[in-house]
C-alpha cells in the first residue's frame, strides 16, 4: 500500500490532507470527525488583527474613557459578526481543541500591522497549537503605496511576529505581487518556516434594494487550483521552504496534482464544508488506488515530480504551452 505520510512545518503528518481555517473548527465535535476520517492536521479559523484591538479599545474605555469617546472609536472598526468571538475565548477554545485531537492543531492569526496584537502569537503557542499560519489579508487601495514599501510591512510583520515565538510559521499570501518568486524568498528570509498559497479573498456585493455592501462567500471549485498549482510548481526548488496548497483542493485527483507540483500538503474547507468530514475518507482511498494502480509507492516520491525543476528548459515548455492553450480555442458560431 503506497505511503501518504509527508512532514510540513517540521510536523511529521500522516497523510497530506489538512483542514484549512474555516468554520469546520468552530465546535471541538467537528474537529473530532475530521481526525477520525482521516484529516492529518487542522488550522484554526482566525483570530484577526480588528479583535483584539476591539477588546482592547473596550479595556481601555473601562480604565480611561467615557461611554462617548468608546461608542465612537468603535466605529472605525468593521462589523465582523460571527467572528466577533473575544481573543480570550478564541485561545481557551484552540486549548480545547487541541485537547481533544492528536493531530497537530496549528493556530491562524490574521492581520498585516506591527502593533501590540502580534503579542498573541505567543499565546496561541502557550495555548497549544503546534505551529502557526499567519494570514496577511491586506488590499493596498491607496495609490500612494508603491510595492516596495507594502512589501516591507509584511516582511517586517514576519520578522516580528516571528520572534514572538518557537513553534514553526506558515505565512498565507494572496497572488497579487509584481515579483512573486521575490516576495516568497523575502519572507522565507524574513522567518517564515512554510508558504501557503493563496489566500482567497471574499468579495463583496452590492445590495440594490437597500443600497448596502454585503458580503458573498461562495465555496471555491477545482478550477481554482491552477493559480496555486503553477506557482508552486515554479517556486519548488527555488524558494526552499514547505509550501501548502490551499483554494480549489476537492478531490484525489486535486490533492495529487499538488503533491507533483511540489506541495508538502493540501489544504481543503470547501468540500469538507459541503460534504461533511467523512468526504475525507473518499478522498484518501481514491489517493491509494490512484498511487498503487500507477506504481508510486509515497508522496515523497511523488513530490515535484511536475515542477518546473524537474522539467527539461522550463521556460521553452511554458511558452509553449501558452501558444498552445491559445490556438486550441475554436469558435463556433
Amino acid at each position: 500500500m503506497a505511503d501518504l505520510t509527508t512532514t510540513y512545518l517540521g510536523l511529521q503528518l500522516k497523510n497530506p490532507l489538512v483542514a484549512s481555517a474555516s468554520p469546520l473548527s468552530e465546535k471541538v465535535e467537528t474537529v473530532c470527525e475530521l481526525e477520525e476520517a482521516g484529516i492529518a492536521a487542522l488550522v484554526m479559523y482566525s483570530l484577526f488583527e480588528e479583535q483584539i484591538i476591539h477588546e482592547s479599545l473596550e479595556l481601555d474605555h473601562y480604565l480611561d474613557y467615557g461611554a462617548e469617546s468608546f461608542a465612537e472609536a468603535l466605529t472605525y472598526l468593521p462589523q465582523i459578526g460571527r467572528y466577533s468571538i473575544g481573543p480570550e475565548s478564541y485561545l481557551q477554545h484552540l486549548s480545547r481543541v487541541k485537547k481533544a485531537v492528536t493531530i497537530p492543531v496549528i493556530g491562524s492569526l490574521n492581520g498585516v500591522s506591527t502593533g501590540g496584537w502580534i503579542d498573541y502569537a505567543r499565546k496561541i503557542e502557550d495555548a497549544g497549537a503546534d505551529a502557526l499560519e499567519l494570514n496577511i489579508y491586506y488590499l493596498p487601495f491607496d495609490p500612494k503605496i508603491v510595492s516596495a514599501e507594502l512589501e516591507g510591512t509584511y516582511t517586517a510583520l514576519v520578522s516580528n511576529v516571528k520572534a514572538k515565538i518557537k513553534i514553526p510559521l506558515a505565512i498565507k499570501i494572496s497572488p497579487f505581487f509584481t515579483g512573486m518568486a521575490n516576495v516568497c524568498r523575502r519572507l522565507v528570509e524574513a522567518g517564515a518556516d512554510g508558504l501557503v498559497l493563496f489566500n482567497r479573498f471574499y468579495q463583496p456585493d452590492f445590495d440594490l434594494e437597500e443600497l448596502e455592501i454585503v458580503p458573498n462567500l461562495t465555496l471555491s471549485t477545482s478550477q481554482e487550483l491552477r493559480m496555486p498549482l503553477r506557482w508552486i510548481s515554479l517556486l519548488y526548488g527555488r524558494v526552499k521552504t514547505d509550501f501548502a496548497l490551499t483554494t480549489g483542493i476537492h478531490t484525489a485527483e486535486d490533492v495529487l496534482k499538488a503533491m507533483m507540483a511540489g506541495a508538502n500538503v493540501a489544504m481543503l474547507a470547501s468540500e469538507l464544508l459541503k460534504h461533511g468530514p467523512r468526504r475525507a475518507v473518499e478522498i484518501l482511498t481514491n489517493i491509494r488506488q490512484w498511487m498503487d494502480g500507477h506504481d508510486y509507492e509515497s508522496i515523497h516520491q511523488m513530490r515535484g515530480s511536475m515542477s518546473a525543476q524537474a522539467m527539461h528548459e522550463p521556460y521553452a515548455l511554458r511558452r509553449s504551452n501558452y501558444i498552445k492553450v491559445l490556438n486550441s480555442f475554436k469558435y463556433l458560431p
